[in-house]
């Protein structure tokens, strides 16, 4: 998940706790008998939330119901959004190792993808790699986007990558495979006069 998304999502649902402990927590003790605010909603002990006025009001207004029906549309989107952003796994957030001693270690996802894309950065006629693992910390997979120079072959950019980095990779992992989908792109240069 990217840090902005956990950032926003452990806001949301810190606002959203606090909100709801705090509205509970008052109607509970109001219920148990504890004395009223002065700035609380209802009359007494027994009153309810809603009473049959403040249900009806609206309801005879031509455009109270299409409001209520957008809002909660809104409201079930942003929900639904929301648990996507947070069930969805983006990246691989660690890799576990065999080190062949019968322990293992873990490898954060992050320092893989960044060696992957610098070692295939390096490669000759390569403008510029991005490196995703994706899937399982047992079984990775990755994602490779190259930014190719124009004079550069993608064959042999793709067979350079696959016996270079992804192998290096895979063999310091420990891994006994390393699925990769790569995806090969060349630079567009702008056009420049010449004089």
């Amino acid at each position: 998940m990217r840090p902005v998304i956990r950032g926003v999502n452990r806001v949301l649902l810190g606002l959203t706790g606090l909100l709801l402990a705090a509205l509970g927590g008052s109607v509970l003790a109001i219920g148990l008998g504890t004395p009223m605010p002065s700035w609380w909603l209802h009359q007494g002990r027994h009153d309810v939330l809603l009473s049959d006025a403040e249900r009806t009001r609206w309801r005879d207004q031509g455009w109270w119901w299409p409001v209520v029906i957008a809002a909660l549309a809104v409201l079930v989107l942003l929900l639904l959004w929301w648990l996507v952003a947070i069930v969805r796994r983006h990246r691989t957030a660690e890799v576990f190792v065999d080190t062949g001693d019968g322990d293992g270690a873990i490898l954060r996802g992050r320092a893989l993808e960044a060696a992957l894309a610098e070692e295939a950065g390096r490669l000759d006629g390569v403008d510029q790699a991005h490196v995703r693992l994706t899937g399982r910390r047992g079984a990775p997979r990755t994602r490779v986007r190259l930014l190719l120079e124009p004079h550069v072959d993608p064959g042999t950019a793709l067979d350079t990558l696959t016996t270079g980095a992804l192998t290096h990779a895979r063999e310091a992992a420990g891994l006994a495979a390393l699925p990769a989908e790569v995806r090969l792109r060349a630079v567009k240069h702008r056009a420049e006069r010449v004089s």
